[in-house]
C-alpha cells in the first residue's frame, strides 16, 4: 500500500486571550495527533495588527510535518482551535488561539502547492519574524524572496522577542547515586485527569486517577518525575486522535506503560488507572431513573518485549448472611412447632417467608485480560452486571418504599457468603466470555463491610480461563493458579501444569 506523501508545513500560532503561552503549548500538543512538530521559534510579544481587538499577542512559528493535504490540514487546525477554546470566528475578535498556515512544502524541489500561495507577509510581520528565526532561507511562494530578505524590510515596531525561561544543564537523575541499589517501583501516584470513554453506547465523562511507576537501575539516582505527566498527556492525545472521541482506556494505559520503558530507559513499567463513571439505571418497582456510580480499572505492564493489560470494574451491592439466616430459621421452626404448627406446616411457612439475617454492603471487582486483541468484546456495562448479579441484590442510591422492599426481599431470598460472590463472578465471566481462549485471564475479589462484626470479610481468586475451566470440569482444586502479577509479567509464573 502506497504511503501518503508528507508535507512540511510552516505554521504561525498566536494568542491574546487567557494564559497565552499555555494556549500555544496546548495547541502544539494537539497538533502532534496528526503530525510531528519539528521546531518551534521563540515567543514574540506583538501588538494587535489591522484593528484586531484585545491585548498584545504572543506569537510563534513552527515547522510541522504531516500527511494531511492543505485543505484537510486547514480543517484540522480549526478543530485544534476549538479544542483549545476559540469560539468566535470574527476576524477582528480577540482569541485564545489562532493557527495560520504560512507555507506548505511538498518535500520536493519547487513543490510548494500552487493552490496554496500563503499569506502576504508584508502585512503579517507577527508571522514573518518568528518564521525567520527557524527558516530564514525558506522561499516565500508569493514574492519569490527568502524569509530573511522579507524580514529585513519588515516593520518591527512593537514586536519584542520574549526571553525564554531559564535553562539548566544539571541532570541529577542520571548521576550515580550514593547507594548503588536498584528500586523495583518508583514513580507518581494520584495523577488526576478528566477523561471521556464509551460506556453503555454513549460518551461518558469520568475523573481518572493514574499511578505510573518504573524500576530504577542501581547506577541512576532517580527517574524524571515530570516526564510521567507529560507521557500521560501525549498518550491521551494520541489515543483520542487515533480512535476519535471515545478512548479505549486499556489502550491508554498500555501506551503510557510502553512509553515509560522507552523514555525512562527502564526494564519494566506499570500503569494503573481508576476512574468513576455513571450508568443509567431504573429503580426495580417505581421505575425512577437514576445514575449509579461505578469504578473503572485499567492496569498495564510493559517491558522491552511486550505490553499486557487488564480492564475491569468495581461495583457495590449487598449480601445477606446465609449462616445467620440458617440459625434464625432453625429457631423459628422450633417456635412454630411449640405454638402448635405441624412440622410440615412449619416447614412450608418457612419456605415461603425467608428468615431474617444480617445484611452488609459489599464491593466486588472483576478484571479481564485477553492478550490477543479481544478487549473490544469486553463492555464495562456487562462487567457491572456480572458483579452485581453475583451478590444477594443490587443496590440503588434512590429507593422509594416499594423499591426498598424489593431489594431487601430479593437479598433474603438469595443469601450469599463473600465466597459465593467471588465464585459467582468467576462462573458468570466464564459463561459470558465462553469463546475467549484458555490463555485469557480473570481476577476477582469481593469485600463485605460487615454490619455485626468489627472486621470486614474478604475473598479473592484468579486464574486463566483454561485453569478455571479444567477445575470446574474435574472438581479438583488447583492451588497454584495464575495470579495478576504472573499474567501481566511483573514476575515469573509459578503455575504447575
Amino acid at each position: 500500500m502506497e504511503r501518503a506523501p508528507l508535507f512540511t508545513v510552516y505554521l504561525g500560532l498566536g494568542s491574546n486571550l487567557g494564559e497565552r503561552q499555555g494556549n500555544i503549548l496546548q495547541a502544539l500538543q494537539r497538533l502532534r495527533m496528526r503530525g510531528r512538530v519539528e521546531e518551534v521559534s521563540s515567543f514574540y510579544r506583538t501588538p494587535p495588527h489591522n484593528e484586531v481587538q484585545g491585548p498584545d499577542f504572543l506569537n510563534v512559528a513552527a515547522r510541522y510535518v504531516t500527511d494531511l493535504e492543505p485543505a484537510a490540514l486547514e480543517a484540522f487546525t480549526r478543530e485544534v482551535e476549538r479544542a483549545v477554546g476559540r469560539r468566535s470566528i470574527q476576524p477582528l475578535a480577540a482569541r485564545p488561539i489562532d493557527i495560520d498556515l504560512l507555507i506548505v512544502d511538498g518535500g520536493r524541489e519547487n513543490d510548494v502547492r500552487s493552490e496554496f500561495r500563503g499569506p502576504d507577509f508584508t502585512r503579517r510581520p507577527y508571522n514573518l519574524i518568528p518564521l525567520a528565526e527557524i527558516a530564514p532561507g525558506l522561499i516565500d511562494p508569493r514574492s519569490g524572496k527568502s524569509i530573511a530578505e522579507l524580514t529585513a524590510l519588515a516593520d518591527r515596531s512593537g514586536i519584542e522577542k520574549k526571553r525564554r525561561s531559564l535553562h539548566f544543564h544539571a541532570n541529577r537523575q542520571d548521576e550515580m547515586p550514593e547507594v548503588r541499589l536498584g528500586i523495583e517501583r518508583v514513580g507518581v501516584s494520584r495523577v488526576r485527569r478528566m477523561m471521556r470513554a464509551q460506556v453503555g453506547g454513549s460518551q461518558t465523562a469520568f475523573a481518572g486517577e493514574f499511578s505510573m511507576v518504573a524500576d530504577l537501575a542501581p547506577d541512576k539516582a532517580g527517574v524524571h518525575m515530570s516526564r510521567f505527566s507529560e507521557l500521560l498527556e501525549q498518550a491521551v492525545a494520541d489515543v483520542l486522535g487515533r480512535e476519535g472521541a471515545f478512548a479505549h482506556i486499556e489502550n491508554l494505559a498500555s501506551q503510557i506503560a510502553g512509553e515509560i520503558v522507552h523514555s525512562q530507559k527502564a526494564v519494566q513499567a506499570d500503569v494503573r488507572l481508576r476512574g468513576e463513571f455513571a450508568l443509567e439505571r431504573w429503580t426495580p418497582v417505581s421505575g425512577k431513573r437514576c445514575e449509579e456510580i461505578y469504578t473503572l480499572i485499567a492496569i498495564a505492564h510493559a517491558d522491552a518485549h511486550r505490553v499486557r493489560h487488564v480492564i475491569g470494574v468495581e461495583a457495590e451491592g449487598m449480601t445477606a448472611c446465609p449462616c445467620a439466616q440458617a440459625l434464625v430459621r432453625e429457631q423459628n421452626f422450633s417456635e412454630l412447632c411449640e405454638a402448635g404448627f405441624s412440622h410440615g406446616d412449619a416447614e412450608r411457612a418457612l419456605n415461603v417467608l425467608p428468615a431474617a439475617t444480617h445484611n452488609q454492603r459489599g464491593r466486588g471487582m472483576v478484571l479481564i485480560g485477553t492478550g490477543d486483541g479481544r478487549d473490544v468484546d469486553i463492555r464495562v456495562e456487562d462487567l457491572v452486571e456480572i458483579v452485581e448479579g453475583s451478590m444477594s441484590s443490587e443496590t440503588y442510591d434512590l429507593l422509594k418504599r416499594p423499591d426498598e422492599f424489593f431489594v431487601v426481599n430479593k437479598a433474603h431470598h438469595h443469601p450469599k457468603f463473600v465466597e459465593d460472590v467471588v465464585r459467582g463472578i468467576m462462573a458468570r465471566t466464564l459463561e459470558v466470555y465462553e469463546d475467549f481462549p484458555d490463555e485469557a485471564f480473570i481476577a476477582t475479589s469481593h469485600v463485605n463491610y460487615e454490619s455485626i462484626h468489627k472486621h470486614d470479610a474478604f475473598a479473592q481468586t484468579s486464574g486463566t480461563f483454561g485453569e478455571l475451566r479444567r477445575e470446574l470440569e474435574s472438581g479438583v482444586y488447583r492451588p497454584r493458579k495464575t495470579d495478576l502479577a504472573a499474567w501481566l509479567g511483573t514476575r515469573p509464573s509459578v503455575v504447575v501444569t
